[in-house]
């Protein structure tokens, strides 16, 4: 639900940003200041920088019990804004809120989940966050006649669903993993130290850090822009109508949703994760170069909207949530994520502040250029540099990473070579 609520909340700002700009009179600067510290960039990027090293020190429990508090405060504030900076106010709480929360929800969901269908079960997350948008799109369209009313409702709509899901999580038991680690009696030493500190201290840690931006930041940077701007590129492109940019959308998520089912969950513990990946990554490349360099004609569109849908359900972003719960031990998994939430949004907060206005001033051909050109970074980092853990247990995962499995009770640790 973080990731539901974390992709809806980005689409609610995509949706509405053209009427907030013309209720509250701002220019494009302004535009792009609300996407660059939403959900969908450096709001989020402050939440994960907060929330990742909290969720290793206090529990992953504890972030649950607080972010959505904070969440529904500031999607309140949006929904019934009177003023850009009572909207600015709430896209930033909202932000912070879903930073918070992702990290947490991708770690809890990875060590809970069974070595040999973790993808299986991560994909969740993922399947979440498509449905997010897929829904988001589809309230657009129904409430499109009524304007900015109709935007003010979908606000709304989050705010329910994170109230619904703050009750339920109340149940939820903390991460047996992290219990292990915390209650381990005389704990293994961990060198360098937990957190950020031991984060940044161990060699292991650091190539993962920059192996994962490379494959997520970059890779997102791109997602980002489409996931708050598409409806202006599809503008720029020549569809004016706001039912056909959404019912476009909506195709893009659907595809989504029905890529991440048949093809990562069901295939991501068990066909070779390196050439699925790569699936993913070329299908999105051909997707934005049909985007930019074809005729711009609706069979386009509607090639470009299925292509990248199936792209984004076996991309980056679902490998990125296996891979980072894989690649760090129990004491740094949830701040490693924090840190690499807050690098992939600030790099998306960085481009969404000037976007509207290259868009408008460079056209289609140049932003969407820049996009393939991100797209193949994040290509070829994923190839080249893929980790073989498929299959097993993260104990393994760490004993042959470090050497040890850290901070459990002393035999308790599976050995190397072991599952």
């Amino acid at each position: 639900m973080s990731n539901y609520i974390e992709a809806g909340s980005i689409i609610a700002i995509a949706v509405s940003l053209t009427a907030w700009q013309e209720r509250f009179g701002v220019d494009d600067f302004a535009v792009g200041l609300l996407a660059a510290l939403s959900a969908n960039a450096f709001g989020a990027a402050v939440g994960a920088a907060v929330g990742g090293p909290l969720c290793d020190r206090l529990g992953r429990k504890f972030i649950y019990t607080y972010d959505l508090l904070l969440y529904m405060v500031g999607v309140l504030l949006a929904a019934f804004a009177v003023s850009y900076s009572m909207l600015l106010v709430g896209f930033v709480l909202t932000g912070i809120a879903v930073g918070a929360g992702v990290p947490a929800s991708w770690t809890y969901i990875a060590e809970e989940a069974p070595a040999h269908a973790r993808a299986k079960h991560v994909g969740t997350a993922q399947l979440a966050w498509s449905l997010g948008p897929l829904v988001g799109f589809a309230l657009a369209i129904a409430v499109g006649p009524l304007g900015l009313l109709g935007n003010r409702l979908i606000f709304l709509h989050l705010f329910v669903v994170a109230a619904v899901t703050w009750w339920v999580r109340q149940g939820l038991p903390e991460s047996a993993i992290w219990k292990d680690a915390r209650d381990g009696g005389d704990p293994v030493p961990v060198s360098g130290g937990r957190g950020l500190r031991g984060l940044f201290s161990r060699r292991a840690n650091v190539t993962a850090l920059l192996f994962l931006f490379g494959v997520y930041a970059f890779w997102n940077t791109v997602a980002g822009q489409a996931g708050i701007f598409m409806p202006r590129v599809y503008e720029a492109a020549g569809v004016t109508s706001g039912t056909e940019q959404n019912a476009l959308q909506v195709l893009v998520w659907g595809c989504t949703v029905l890529a991440t089912w048949l093809g990562f969950m069901r295939c991501g513990d068990r066909v070779d994760r390196r050439w699925l990946y790569a699936l993913g990554a070329v299908m999105g490349i051909v997707a934005w170069t049909l985007l930019v360099f074809a005729d711009g004609s609706l069979p386009t569109l509607l090639g470009y909207a299925v292509v990248w849908g199936l792209a984004a359900g076996i991309g980056a972003q679902a490998f990125y949530s296996v891979w980072t719960s894989e690649l760090f031990a129990t004491p740094y998994r949830a701040s490693a994520q924090g840190v690499l939430f807050f690098a992939a949004r600030c790099a998306v907060g960085v481009l969404s502040y000037w976007f509207p206005t290259l868009l408008t001033g460079q056209g289609v051909p140049f932003v969407g250029t820049l996009m393939i050109g991100l797209l193949v970074v994040s290509l070829v980092v994923g190839v080249v540099w893929a980790p073989r853990t498929q299959g097993k247990t993260l104990q393994r995962i760490e004993a042959e990473r470090y050497g040890e499995v850290l901070d459990v009770r002393p035999g308790s640790a599976a050995p190397a070579g072991r599952g």
